[in-house]
C-alpha cells in the first residue's frame, strides 16, 4: 500500500491540495484539488473569507476519500502575518482583515512612540512591513480595543484551520516570527514587549516547532470528510516551507523563493540583528530546525499577477514571458515602492512611476511586463551585492524556488543582473516542504540533507549559467 503525504497549501491567489507519496525512492507529486483565494472588500476593508476557506480545506480532503488515497498526516501552510482573534467560545471577533488592507497606515509610528525602530529591530531582527501582526494588534488596539479584552486566544491563518481540524490550539513557530513578536535568541515570544505595547500576552500560546503533531481530526471531522488523520506542523509559513524544498545541502546558498512574493536570502544558524543589516532592510524569519532564513521580502510575481487580470487579451503567463522577451525598453522601477502594495491599477502604477522618473513610459503589455520582469532581476541584484557585503562570503549560485521557477525570461535576466548561475525548480516547492517535514515526522527521511538530496532528484531543474544560457 502506498503511503500518502498530504499538503494542503493556500497562497494569496489560490489554494490547493497535493498529495504525495515515495516510489523509486523519489518524491511523486499529484494535485488533487484546487480553489480560488483573495481579499473581499467587505465595506472598504479588505478581508480573507476564513469559511469559506475552510470549507474548500474540507472539500478536499472528501476528493482524498473519493480517490481511495487517505494521507496518513496533513498540514496547512498559507501566508504570513495574518491572524484571527478567538473569544471564550472560540468565534473570530470582527473581520479577518488581510495585510494589504490599509489600516495599519500610521501604526509604525504609534508602536515607536513605545519602542524605536532600532530598538524594535535589534530586539526581533524581523524587517519592518507595515502589515506586520505587531502594527496590525496596533490597529486593533486604536480602533477595536474591545476585541483585544475579549479575545482569549490568537491564531496564526493555518493555525486556525489546524484548530477546526482537531479542537486543538498551536502557534506554529515559522509563521510566528513574521509577526515581529519573536525573539530570535529565545525562539519564544518577546512577553515583555507584548505587555510594553498593551497586547495581552496571556492570548499566546506557547510556540511549537515543525514535525510537531497537532492532534487527530475532531469527530465531527471525520464524519464530515469519511476518514481520520493525522495533522503535523510543517513550517506553516508558505516561505518556511519553500525554503526547505531548495535542492542543495551547500550552506552557501543564495535562494529565491518567487512566487506572489520574491524572497531572496540564505539559510543561517543565528539572527544577524545588527543595524547594517536593518538598514539594508533584511529579516530573520524562522526556518525548520531553528535556522533562521535571513532574506528580503521583494514586490515579486504580484506584480505580473496584477497587470494580467488587468490586461483586456487573456494571455497565459508564459506568453506575457514570450513577448516581454522581445522588447528592448530601458525603464526600471523600484519594485518595493509602496506604490506597487495595492495599487487600483498596477499597469497605471508602473507607469507613473515611469512618468514620474523620466524613464520611456511603456504601453503595451509587452513593454510593461519587460519592465516589470527586469526591474525585479535588478532587484534580485542589488539584493545579492548586500548579502555578500553582509555576510562577507561569495556565492555562485541562486536557487530559484517555487512557481517563478516557470518564468524562463526571469530566470535568464536574474542570471545576468546577478552574475551567478541560476537554478531553476522545483516550482512546487512550499507544497514538497510542507510534506518533507511530515515524512521527516513519520522516518521517511533520515535528515534534512537527505530530504533535500532526494528533491534534487526528483524533480525537474533547470540551470542557466552567468550569461542567462540554459545549460
Amino acid at each position: 500500500m502506498d503511503k500518502y503525504y498530504l499538503a494542503v497549501d493556500i497562497g494569496a491567489s489560490s489554494g490547493r491540495h497535493i498529495l504525495a507519496s515515495m516510489a523509486g525512492g523519489k518524491m511523486q507529486l499529484e494535485e488533487i484539488y484546487r480553489f480560488p483565494n483573495g481579499m473581499d472588500n467587505k465595506d472598504g476593508t479588505l478581508c480573507w473569507d476564513a469559511n469559506r476557506l475552510f470549507t474548500e480545506i474540507k472539500n478536499g480532503l472528501k476528493k482524498c476519500k473519493e480517490l481511495g488515497k487517505i494521507p496518513v498526516s496533513m498540514g496547512i501552510d498559507t501566508w504570513g502575518v495574518d491572524y484571527v482573534l478567538l473569544d471564550k467560545d472560540d468565534r473570530i471577533l470582527g473581520d479577518t482583515v488581510g495585510y494589504r488592507d490599509d489600516r495599519t497606515t500610521g501604526m509604525d509610528k504609534k508602536v515607536y512612540e513605545t519602542i524605536s525602530q532600532d530598538d524594535l529591530y535589534a530586539r526581533t531582527g524581523i524587517q519592518k512591513q507595515i502589515f506586520n501582526t505587531i502594527y496590525q494588534l496596533m490597529a486593533v488596539k486604536e480602533t477595536h480595543p474591545e476585541y483585544l479584552k475579549q479575545a482569549e486566544s490568537i491564531l496564526m491563518i493555518p493555525d486556525y484551520f489546524h484548530f477546526l481540524l482537531t479542537g486543538v490550539k498551536k502557534m506554529e513557530y515559522t509563521n510566528a516570527t513574521t509577526g515581529q513578536l519573536i525573539n530570535p535568541v529565545t525562539n519564544d515570544w518577546d512577553y515583555e514587549l507584548m505587555d510594553m505595547l498593551g497586547y495581552p500576552s496571556r492570548i499566546f500560546k506557547p510556540v511549537s516547532m515543525p514535525g510537531t503533531v497537532v492532534g487527530n481530526f475532531t469527530k465531527a471531522i471525520q464524519e464530515e470528510v469519511g476518514f481520520d488523520c493525522k495533522v503535523v506542523l510543517p513550517a506553516t509559513h508558505d516561505t518556511g516551507s519553500a525554503v526547505l524544498a531548495v535542492p542543495t545541502n551547500n550552506d552557501n546558498a543564495i535562494y529565491i523563493s518567487s512566487g506572489t512574493w520574491s524572497l531572496m536570502g540564505i539559510e543561517r544558524k543565528e539572527a544577524d540583528c545588527s543595524m547594517e543589516s536593518m538598514k539594508a532592510n533584511f529579516t530573520n524569519e524562522g526556518g525548520y530546525d531553528h535556522r533562521f532564513r535571513y532574506l528580503k521580502n521583494i514586490m515579486g510575481l504580484w506584480m505580473i499577477q496584477s497587470v494580467k487580470k488587468e490586461f483586456e487579451e487573456d494571455l497565459s503567463f508564459a506568453e506575457i514571458c514570450e513577448r516581454a522577451a522581445k522588447e528592448t525598453i530601458p525603464s526600471i522601477v523600484d519594485c518595493n515602492d509602496d506604490s506597487f502594495l495595492a495599487p487600483k491599477n498596477m499597469i497605471q502604477a508602473v507607469q507613473d512611476f515611469c512618468r514620474k522618473t523620466d524613464q520611456q513610459v511603456p504601453e503595451t503589455i509587452a513593454e510593461i511586463a519587460a519592465v516589470i520582469y527586469n526591474s525585479l532581476a535588478k532587484c534580485y541584484g542589488d539584493t545579492v551585492k548586500e548579502i555578500e557585503s553582509i555576510t562577507g562570503n561569495t556565492y555562485d549560485t541562486i536557487y530559484v524556488v517555487g512557481g517563478g521557477a516557470n518564468a524562463g525570461y526571469l530566470n535568464e535576466l536574474t542570471a545576468k543582473y546577478t552574475q551567478k548561475k541560476v537554478s531553476a525548480g522545483p516550482t512546487e516547492a512550499t507544497a514538497i516542504g510542507n510534506i518533507t517535514v511530515q515524512m521527516l515526522r513519520d522516518g521517511v527521511f533520515a535528515s534534512l540533507p537527505e530530504a533535500r538530496t532526494c528533491i534534487g532528484e526528483s524533480f525537474d531543474i533547470k540551470r542557466y549559467n552567468e550569461k542567462g544560457k540554459q545549460f
